[in-house]
């Protein structure tokens, strides 16, 4: 076979060294072209961390085996010989850096493995690294001041997993625009939290903690502003409690009033106990509309895991107007305590999507037991059910933290507070520091007895519990269509939004679906769900791809059973978000 020059720049010579030329043959295997370079650069070092990187095509040429002609290779191929382990600075949510060294030959997610590995992270399928937005650089070097953790002698083990991992900004599965030195951020971004137990979180809850609390201060999430007082009043509280109580260890004695089979971050405390095991009540139904339309009252009454609705309480021994099973539905707080605001927000499963109705309760007691129960309903559990009692309390404990506090010696001001760091710009502009720390010190008063423990549960409760909580969004454009729309991308379900005026057009869970599939060459998704409904879309703000392993990993989530959560089934999460790569 005839021979010809390929030229390899080795990056070990230096980036002024011009690049080696090599005699080759199209049968020459790559591992044969290897042993040219190292004979041919006569530096005597250990080159068994290097491979060659062919710039083009954005592949690592691991397969050593492989002729030159079945990777394709030919005169004008950029190939670049260069070691396969480089350094990388880490972010992490709570501000720390990292400095150590990732495989940049290898997936994205056993990077991820490792690093969870070291940093003793329970799940590590839950987390990704994304790239940060570009900043303008200023005078003064940053790095050159904060502090770094030099991590690069520890070795990053981790499984065999290959799965790629993408969002907007998340790194994909060949580390495409990252360089030697850059930064990384390890961030959580399946919003699908498995098993979280204090006892064996610690790290894990911390680091959640940190990111949930900058989605809120950056604004990347919305609450009211009573929320945002009741945010701000735990961060103050957990800082302080953080001085003297500096790990969440497992000793800590509130720890034992937690529920160790904790999951979705749901905090179930003991309580008193209620007599109230039939709720019928009086309640307002409102289907969802464009306009905003009043009220009407019907006469509820729950049964099993339905609620049925009637004109009048004399006419609830008849025929209900209708009956509405809350088995798999979605349930949502709506609640201001201060303004005596007590709705829950249930989207209801039907075959063209999910119907959104609200239920307005006349206080708080009534809020608390209407809402357990249909928290019951929706996992197909009745009021007769052991744990609907302490939901109950949980539910009034959450609703305590919202009142404006009843301690009379109050402190009104306190220098120690930076509001500036506890609630966001919005609120800045609207309040001055002297009006926003009063507010923040009578909400302190409710959380004040909390341990650091349960402060950071609470914080993560509520903030589990906003609305907005774990959406993604991309702009996409469905099939049929001829305007922009926006598809929510939910741990559960999918969102189709009105770009105009961000009503819910429709909704479907991913319980529901059938099969998804995309069409790699003209960048389509295309998705059946239960009842014969089809939908086709693609992607206008970002790859399909994303939306892809999205519906993927979140359904990979809900596959996983606390028998098996000590082993991650990573055969099946690669086939659920690798696409057309996984195969």
């Amino acid at each position: 076979m005839a021979s010809w020059d390929l030229a390899v720049t080795v990056e070990d010579l230096g980036s002024d060294a011009p690049a080696v030329t090599l005699s080759v043959a199209s049968d020459l295997h790559v591992g044969g072209v290897i042993l040219k370079l190292v004979e041919k650069t006569q530096i005597k070092r250990d080159w068994s961390d290097h491979a060659i990187w062919w710039e083009q095509k954005q592949q690592w040429l691991l397969r050593t085996a492989w002729t030159l002609e079945k990777y394709g290779i030919h005169a004008d191929a950029r190939l670049l010989f260069m070691p396969q382990h480089k350094p990388l600075k880490l972010g992490l949510p709570n501000g720390k850096t990292l400095r150590l060294k990732a495989c940049f030959s290898r997936p994205v997610f056993q990077t991820v493995m490792g690093i969870c590995k070291i940093l003793d992270i329970r799940h590590p399928e839950e987390l990704s690294l994304l790239r940060p937005i570009e900043e303008k650089k200023k005078k003064k070097d940053k790095d050159s001041a904060e502090e770094i953790y030099d991590l690069t002698e520890v070795p990053l083990s981790s499984g065999t997993l290959t799965t790629p991992h993408s969002h907007t900004a998340y790194l994909t599965c060949t580390w495409q625009g990252i360089q030697e030195n850059d930064r990384v951020w390890l961030r959580f971004k399946y919003f699908s939290f498995y098993d979280m137990d204090p006892k064996y979180d610690v790290v894990r809850l911390t680091q959640l903690y940190e990111q949930a609390r900058w989605a809120i201060l950056l604004e990347d999430i919305d609450c009211t502003e009573e929320e945002m007082m009741l945010f701000g009043a735990l961060q103050y509280h957990i800082s302080k409690v953080s001085q003297s109580e500096p790990q969440m260890v497992s000793s800590n004695a509130a720890m034992d009033d937690l529920d160790s089979a904790l999951q979705s971050l749901e905090v179930k405390l003991e309580g008193e106990s209620s007599s109230a095991s039939d709720i019928n009540m009086i309640s307002y139904f409102r289907p969802k509309r464009l306009t905003l339309k009043g009220y009407k009252q019907y006469w509820f009454k729950f049964q099993d895991t339905s609620i049925s609705y009637f004109k009048s309480k004399e006419e609830s021994i008849g025929e209900p107007i209708q009956q509405i099973n809350l088995k798999g539905c979605e349930v949502a707080p709506d609640v201001n305590v201060t303004a005596q605001k007590f709705l829950i927000r249930l989207l209801i499963p039907a075959p063209e999507g999910m119907n959104e109705v609200y239920l307005r309760c006349e206080n708080e007691e009534q809020y608390a037991q209407w809402m357990a129960g249909c928290r019951l309903a929706s996992k197909g559990k009745t009021l007769a059910d052991s744990s609907f009692q302490n939901e109950i309390q949980s539910i009034r404990s959450f609703l305590a933290m919202q009142k404006k506090s009843s301690h009379g010696n109050a402190p009104t001001n306190d220098e120690s507070i930076n509001t500036h760091s506890l609630v966001s710009p919005r609120y800045h502009k609207k309040y001055k520091a002297k009006q926003l720390t009063p507010r923040i010190l009578d909400a302190y008063q409710n959380v004040a007895q909390l341990s650091l423990t349960d402060a950071v549960m609470r914080f993560l409760q509520i903030w589990q519990a906003l609305p907005d909580f774990g959406l993604s969004y991309v702009v996409v454009r469905f099939k049929g269509s001829r305007k922009d729309e926006v598809l929510g991308i939910a741990p559960n379900r999918l969102i189709r939004i009105d770009l105009a005026v961000g009503d819910v057009v429709k909704t479907w869970r991913y319980n529901n679906m059938k099969q998804w599939n995309v069409n790699w060459d003209i960048r389509q998704m295309a998705i059946e769900f239960e009842g014969n409904i089809n939908i086709a879309f693609g992607c206008v703000t970002a790859d399909c791809k994303i939306v892809h392993e999205f519906i993927g990993g979140y359904i990979f989530m809900s596959t996983r059973s606390r028998a098996k959560s000590d082993t991650l089934n990573e055969e099946l999460f690669h086939k659920l978000t690798g696409g057309h790569e996984a195969l």
